[in-house]
């Protein structure tokens, strides 16, 4: 297999610029494992890098995740790396924030620094694509990934003392998204819910069955979860609130109560049909269910191709 090699593979001394999505639930332990392997057991050839999601995390139940990852690790020196969710909270900041880590990030930032964590991850609100799931923005990626480039050009890491580093997300499934954010001056990916759907995901089996028979316009945003917008899978309960009940949303959310947790309280019988499965767009072009091994060397190698392939438009003069 061919070698992507970027000055993220360098920072990280991975194999591929892939990184998995810090997703809370589906990006477990196993998963994390899986893609920090992805490669021979053995040799551990060829790796990309885990991210477990800690969202809601306490710090002794984050040391216990991070631990069992470095227990699935074929060679325990591979890097892994944690998400945690931390958005603005009073100022100007929407009324639904709230701090996801229970006054504990101190505590949680201590234990990725002891575990020894090469990457830590949390969300810059200006920077969302269009196309993900979860927590989500308008801008595609196309638009928005070059404009990061762009707007960090020049400017220096002051923790590597290297230049900064633009990761791609959105709607990254296979090898053509990994080539087109190289050729938009990515230097890696951040991969989502094409992970979702493989073996090693933490997400329930009607989650990964969900993303596998989604259609084009399955893939909605929606305020009512928590507060800002989320993609997950349209069901009647989302399309009820999105289609008819918009004037409540904004009155719910303004007073910093979300919807959905004021629909419960009054409604706990609608708990199966409010079920909640985040996907991005890109699940409509997802038709199975594979192994994180598979969906990284499968991702690598037709991005290789797809990188040798726009080489055949080089000439030295036109041809007319």
């Amino acid at each position: 297999m061919a070698i992507i090699s970027t000055p993220v593979t360098e920072l990280f001394g991975i194999s591929h610029p892939v990184i998995l999505a810090g997703m809370s639930g589906a990006a477990g332990p196993e998963l994390a494992a899986a893609v920090s392997n992805a490669g021979t057991p053995v040799l551990v050839i060829d790796r990309g890098l885990g991210v477990i999601g800690g969202v809601n995390y306490t710090p002794r139940i984050l040391r216990q995740q991070i631990r069992a990852l470095k227990d699935g690790l074929a060679d325990k020196s591979l890097p892994f790396g944690v998400d945690l969710l931390i958005p603005q909270v009073g100022g100007n900041a929407r009324k639904t924030n709230y701090d996801y880590t229970k006054g504990k990030l101190g505590e949680l930032l201590e234990v990725i620094i002891e575990e020894k964590a090469s990457l830590f991850c949390f969300t810059k609100p200006a920077f969302r694509r269009g196309e993900g799931g979860g927590h989500t923005g308008d801008i595609p990626a196309s638009i928005l990934i070059p404009a990061c480039v762009d707007a960090v050009k020049g400017h220096k890491s002051p923790l590597t003392g290297k230049p900064v580093y633009v990761v791609g997300a959105g709607a990254v499934y296979d090898g053509r998204g990994l080539a087109a954010n190289l050729m938009w001056g990515a230097e890696a990916v951040w991969v989502g819910t094409r992970f979702v759907a493989s073996v090693e995901a933490g997400a329930a089996q009607i989650h990964k069955d969900t993303i596998v028979k989604a259609g084009y316009e399955d893939a909605v945003t929606t305020l009512i979860f928590s507060g800002r917008p989320l993609r997950v899978y349209r069901t009647p309960y989302v399309d009820d609130w999105n289609n008819n009940r918009q004037a409540e949303i904004k009155e719910l959310t303004r007073k910093g109560l979300l919807p959905h947790d004021v629909e419960m309280d009054k409604h706990p019988e609608k708990s199966v049909a409010a079920r909640t499965w985040l996907m991005g767009r890109v699940s409509a072009l997802i038709h199975e269910v594979l192994h994180a091994k598979v969906i990284v060397d499968n991702m690598v190698r037709d991005a290789a191709a797809q990188l040798q392939r726009g080489n055949k438009y080089l000439t030295s003069k036109a041809k007319l």
